[in-house]
């Protein structure tokens, strides 16, 4: 009886094994070959496979806007370069930022090396010596300065008869590193009118550059982070359909995610009638300690932050997961049309014949 039990279960015990795993074998795939193998195999080798799918599909999606989160360090590590190439194919629309991965690359884009060095090392001895680590990364304090340097003297001559949003600010301070002839994310951004956001700006070299230009007699600046809210989501407003892309979590990706909200709230509609069409995220952090960086996609479906088909996280580095990821899209060499948000800097576009 029991063994006629199993039978009359078949179909249902056949449901889960309807898609199967492909063993991987190593051969002469290019990488975005090996992304697709990976879908078909388990684990988190499956996942990046996963986000690298929904992340074309969104690109290839025409009617779709697409957010960055963007936390962590990545400048020191090498990656802000990825982040820079992907705003230049058009494959990022806004980035939203913490203020490190906005000014850290600077430093790089000076010329100014980061050094491959170890976590195991006395650090009272880099204390002595003017340098800073970033687990494995060394920078020099002293050019580190240079770095914010070049930030005072941005603010020192920003016109202060404005309250700025932090997009407005960096879309000025990106054409003054252009002009310097400095590679960053903020000038490549300014070139195509790719607004950044950078929602907790003083935490960074731009709070203690804007501390020194006051202490040193000048003006302060005012950035409305309302304001930042505000144009994020009047941004989200002229889209059919939004996307995020979340680099670690963070500040970043709290705010892409409650751009959802507000547009609900604000259009007293249906909860989940403006949650994201495309999500995925990269993260090291995990879910069961409560914080946001863990917190799952599917965790965010209960909000109506975005919709649970197309949607993934994949645990592990972004400094591992980037590159792969962004390799395999030049491959495949997708043609997007760019979303024009210059309209977004018409209030402050007066002010760079002044800097």
């Amino acid at each position: 009886m029991g063994k006629s039990g199993v039978r009359g279960d078949r179909d249902s015990r056949d449901a889960f094994f309807r898609e199967r795993v492909e063993p991987y074998t190593p051969d002469s795939s290019s990488l975005h070959e090996v992304l697709e193998k990976l879908y078909r195999t388990g684990y988190q080798g499956r996942m990046l496979g996963k986000v690298f799918r929904i992340i074309r599909s969104m690109i290839l999606d025409r009617d779709v806007l697409i957010y960055m989160g963007l936390a962590g360090s990545m400048g020191p590590a090498g990656m802000w370069k990825v982040v820079s190439w992907m705003i230049d194919r058009g494959y990022i629309d806004v980035l939203v930022s913490t203020g490190a991965n906005v000014s850290e690359d600077i430093y790089s884009g000076m010329g100014f090396p980061y050094g491959q060095g170890s976590p195991c090392v006395d650090d009272s001895m880099l204390l002595k010596l003017g340098i800073d680590r970033f687990y494995d990364i060394y920078a020099d304090e002293y050019r580190y300065r240079e770095m914010e340097r070049v930030i005072v003297e941005f603010i020192r001559d920003l016109p202060k008869d404005h309250i700025y949003s932090s997009s407005e600010f960096m879309y000025l301070f990106g054409y003054r590193l252009n002009s310097l002839g400095i590679d960053s994310i903020a000038s490549t951004a300014y070139r195509y009118s790719t607004p950044i956001f950078v929602p907790a700006i003083v935490d960074s070299g731009y709070g203690i550059a804007s501390y020194i230009a006051v202490k040193e007699g000048h003006d302060r600046i005012i950035i409305d982070q309302f304001k930042d809210f505000e144009q994020m989501v009047e941004i989200s407003s002229g889209y059919r359909a939004t996307a995020a892309i979340y680099i670690g979590g963070g500040v970043p990706k709290d705010l892409v995610q409650l751009i959802t909200v507000a547009r609900t709230l604000a259009g007293d509609s249906p909860i989940g009638s403006n949650a994201h069409k495309y999500a995925v995220q990269i993260t090291t952090d995990l879910p069961q300690w409560g914080g946001l960086s863990g917190a799952t996609l599917e965790e965010a479906v209960s909000w109506g932050k975005v919709r649970e088909d197309n949607i993934a996280t994949v645990n592990v580095d972004a400094t591992i997961a980037l590159p792969l990821i962004a390799s395999a899209l030049r491959e495949l060499n997708i043609d997007r049309s760019r979303k024009d948000l210059s309209w977004l800097f018409s209030e402050v576009s007066r002010y760079i014949e002044r800097l």
